[in-house]
């Protein structure tokens, strides 16, 4: 598989601050479920630190991304919910740590009123394209 093909801005739309306006690739389509701030032990990780929860919210992404046999460059859409829109830019600070700028995926950010637990701030769940399985002999 290629690199998913990226389009910040097509010809009439004003570029987006940190994400495509389109991405396709050809491959496997991986869905991963919205990932939230909880450690191994379902622990809530940075209460009140919307940085902290990023941070730990893009690891859990890494990790089912990894058990997929994908990486952050194979991301083709990301969906932010945040009870808060005002945390984005500590979101995008995390999200730049793990997302190269020339692998930006399309994205939407949704403000939502409660997550599932009182004390996360975000919730993040992503779509990726994978090379095909290769069929074992």
């Amino acid at each position: 598989m290629t690199t998913p093909t990226r389009i910040l801005a097509p010809e009439g739309l004003a570029p987006g601050t940190g994400y495509s306006h389109v991405v396709w690739g050809t491959g496997r389509f991986v869905a991963i479920s919205g990932q939230c701030a909880l450690d191994a032990e379902g622990d809530v990780v940075g209460e009140g630190d919307a940085r902290a929860q990023a941070d730990q919210v893009f690891a859990n992404l890494r990790r089912c991304l990894a058990a997929a046999g994908a990486t952050f460059e194979d991301v083709v859409k990301l969906t932010y919910f945040v009870t808060d829109i005002a945390h984005l830019p500590a979101i995008r600070e995390a999200r730049d740590a793990v997302i190269a700028p020339d692998h930006l995926p399309a994205s939407s950010a949704v403000q939502v009123s409660a997550l599932f637990r009182p004390e996360l701030l975000l919730e993040i769940e992503a779509f990726a394209v994978t090379a095909p399985e290769v069929e074992q002999a």
